[in-house]
């Protein structure tokens, strides 16, 4: 699976953009037709402490998945991202099953 990552507002490490590409390719356990990701790392400029937005879009035939969440870390806000969408993953490939 292709994982695309952009980071906007910022300029992502090495480390983050690894992290996040591993986690995220890890969804394919849960629904093999996955055909790519896009992950949106943004720094929002709020007085806020949770600043940090993560946005995934999973691309799978004839569906798209979004997810985004908002947390203190990228790295927070990729794992509980990642924990939803195995969530949502299962549940489309219940569907699937069912047809």
């Amino acid at each position: 699976m292709k994982v695309i990552v952009q980071s906007v507002n910022f300029n992502a490490d090495r480390e983050l953009i690894d992290f996040v590409e591993k986690k995220v390719a890890s969804l394919e356990k849960y629904y093999d037709k996955i055909v790519d990701s896009e992950v949106f790392l943004k720094v929002q400029q709020t007085s806020e402490k949770e600043n940090k937005l993560v946005d995934i879009k999973i691309n799978i035939p004839g569906n798209d998945i979004v997810v985004k969440k908002q947390c203190k870390t990228f790295e927070e806000g990729t794992m509980v991202a990642v924990d939803s969408l195995k969530r949502k993953l299962t549940k489309e490939k219940e569907k699937v099953r069912e047809k």
